[in-house]
């Protein structure tokens, strides 16, 4: 399996600290943003990554990451997105690379405090389809403005796009498991109502076909991006009890 981290976008929801750099190199708590995702996916035996980034920073990854070796990665590799073009868009990115093996996919300003190996290996014996990590979320109000599946039992059915009405207390985090199909998927994708291929509706397809597949998050999950409140309260978290841990 290869790891694939999405670090582009504009971060105009951590402005003004990203008009100086892109928002996954800023530091929570001792260390910059993206090395949690690198860390995430090398402890979990991930250790051939790309990462793919755009905006006038791009260069600032490479002086940072190198050859990734400093980071328990076997090999890294780089690609640009010339523009906001949306996850999915982004992911196309990697089909290369990927080389027709499955992915896991993840954004790098989502910080999680436990290990996610056992979703990798759980992804390993489904052997295709898609897998998602769904993370408990008692708010109804934060609900609606994140992805919110609708679950029957043990099976997902739909992910709404910040529903009014959220279907379940559960939120989507930004880790995403594919076999090599997905990318078959996106060339077919049309670009939703504000211009971007959707990650959603990757999903969704896998649901529609139903080989997707679910954990549930244990401890602390956060989106560092969402906002300047929500990456400090990150910030906190980390400082007080570390991430990616056993």
């Amino acid at each position: 399996m290869k790891g694939v981290i999405l670090a582009g976008g504009s971060g105009t929801r951590l402005h003004p600290l990203t008009r100086i750099t892109n928002k996954h190199l800023l530091p929570i708590y001792d260390r910059p943003m993206v090395t949690y995702a690198i860390e995430a996916l090398v402890t979990a035996e991930v250790r051939e990554l790309m990462v793919v980034t755009g905006g006038t920073h791009a260069g600032e990854f490479l002086r940072l990451l190198g050859n990734g070796h400093e980071w328990g990665i076997d090999r890294l590799s780089y690609a640009y997105q010339e523009r906001a073009g949306g996850i999915a868009e982004a992911l196309g990115l990697a089909e290369r690379f990927a080389g027709g093996e499955p992915i896991v996919v993840m954004l790098a300003d989502n910080v999680f405090e436990r290990s996610i190996r056992h979703a990798v290996e759980n992804f390993h014996t489904q052997g295709k389809g898609a897998r998602i990590l769904l993370a408990r979320e008692e708010s109804p109000e934060h609900l609606r403005h994140l992805g919110v599946p609708e679950l029957e039992r043990d099976r997902v059915v739909k992910i709404h796009e910040k529903p009014e009405e959220p279907p379940s207390e559960f939120a989507v985090t930004g880790i995403y498991f594919y076999d090599p199909s997905v990318f078959e998927i996106i060339h077919g994708l049309e670009p939703s109502g504000r211009g971007e291929l959707e990650i959603t509706d990757v999903n969704n397809w896998f649901i529609d076909e139903r080989t997707m597949q679910y954990d549930i998050v244990e401890g602390f999950w956060g989106d560092a991006g969402e906002s300047i409140d929500v990456y400090y309260a990150v910030n906190d978290f980390v400082r007080q009890n570390g991430a990616n841990k056993p």
